[in-house]
């Protein structure tokens, strides 16, 4: 399993960014998948899953109506659009995938064993 992410960078409060997650070496499409965060000094945290017939979402409370997540499996591709950023999603975003079995979606990291690198978003105010 690999997991490839990107698109973080330097944003202005109140800004938008996009992260992708690309995967590869594993059967995408039957697999739940999910970003998680994890700010200096903090324990990492969930951000928002997506279950693999993409029916089936989680956002953590506080990014839920502002951060949307998405999957094109075709492309083997995790999104995180982010909107209206604040100082407090300045984090390393990691995505992360697992294979589980039965119909609730799973968005504990402690549930996840499969880790992409991290990409770094910083917000300035």
């Amino acid at each position: 399993v690999q997991l490839q992410a990107s698109g973080g960078g330097l944003v202005r409060v109140g800004g938008s960014l996009r992260l992708s997650c690309v995967g590869s070496g594993f059967p995408f499409k039957d697999y739940a998948i999910g970003w998680f965060r994890q700010a200096p000094g903090k324990e990492r945290e969930a951000v928002s899953c997506i279950s693999a017939s993409r029916d089936v979402t989680y956002y953590s409370p506080s990014v839920k109506g502002r951060f949307t997540i998405s999957r094109d499996n075709a492309k083997k591709t995790l999104y995180l659009e982010m909107n209206s950023l604040k100082p407090e999603d300045a984090a390393v975003y990691y995505c992360a995938t697992e294979q589980f079995h039965g119909i609730i979606l799973q968005c504990d990291p402690l549930q996840y064993h499969s880790w992409g690198q991290g990409t770094l978003v910083t917000v300035s105010s």
